[in-house]
């Protein structure tokens, strides 16, 4: 948890997929900053035990369970139940949850092609539909949308990932323009490549991935936790419609 975060007027948010890797990190982080979070994920057990912890180490939390590649209705409960655990208002929405499968185009089922869809586009929008009333009502709020350095280059076996998380970074760049009047921020955050415990059994492909980024390294969660909370600090008051690039130069830059 960081010492010194910086200054923010927010008081909750719900961060999507904060179970494990970037979305815990994120849950953490906004947590050490003041606000109360709502803790999401799909397994309850794990789910628990990060808003558990959270609580340990004096911040506020409270975990909330649902599947984002159900029907509509379950990501809209989810909706509501974060609205009412978090005290009558959702100030900030993290929509960190994302399905990551891989393989040439040809080897995905149409059920992985629909959870993928499902969960990183249909979600996103059905809690931004969900949420923005009631932000705007509250005089106000913020939403990060995760996206992906993928979402600018071609990766081989990788081809529908990437196409969802630059929609995302449409969408942020028309919520932007659609809410930023009635007071809310939209911005994407991208991560490069990320080490996460999903992916530790990577970490020499990771290396070799970032080997000849200007970072040299992987990115990690906390590096994109940072930014999130910086981003809806009362220092990025002037920051919407854009993405900030989390990724150590690898979307960018070639060194090699």
């Amino acid at each position: 948890m960081t010492d010194a975060p910086a200054s923010t007027t927010t008081r909750t948010a719900l961060v999507t997929g904060a179970s494990s890797g970037i979305g815990e990190a994120i849950a953490r982080e906004l947590a050490a900053a003041g606000v109360f979070v709502a803790v999401h994920g799909r397994n309850a057990e794990r789910t628990s035990a990060v808003a558990a912890s959270i609580e340990e180490q004096g911040g506020r939390a409270v975990p909330l369970v649902a599947d984002l590649s159900a029907g509509p209705d379950e990501v809209r409960t989810l909706a509501t139940a974060a609205i009412e655990q978090l005290g009558g208002h959702v100030d900030v929405l993290v929509n960190n949850a994302g399905a990551y499968p891989g393989g040439p185009t040809e080897s995905l089922s149409d059920d992985t092609v629909d959870a993928l869809l499902a969960t990183n586009i249909r979600a996103p929008h059905v809690l931004v539909a969900a949420l923005a009333p009631s932000m705007v009502a509250n005089g106000g709020g913020h939403i990060v949308n995760i996206g992906s350095w993928m979402a600018r280059v071609g990766v081989p076996f990788m081809a529908l990932y990437p196409a969802t998380k630059a929609a995302v970074e449409q969408l942020t760049r028309a919520w932007a323009a659609e809410y930023g009047h009635r007071g809310i921020r939209v911005v994407t955050v991208a991560p490069g490549a990320t080490a996460t415990p999903g992916n530790a059994d990577s970490a020499d492909v990771l290396a070799a991935m970032t080997e000849g980024t200007p970072a040299g390294r992987p990115v990690q969660p906390e590096d994109i936790a940072r930014a999130v909370r910086w981003v809806v600090s009362d220092e990025a008051a002037f920051v919407t419609g854009g993405t900030i690039d989390v990724d150590g130069g690898i979307a960018s830059t070639r060194m090699r």
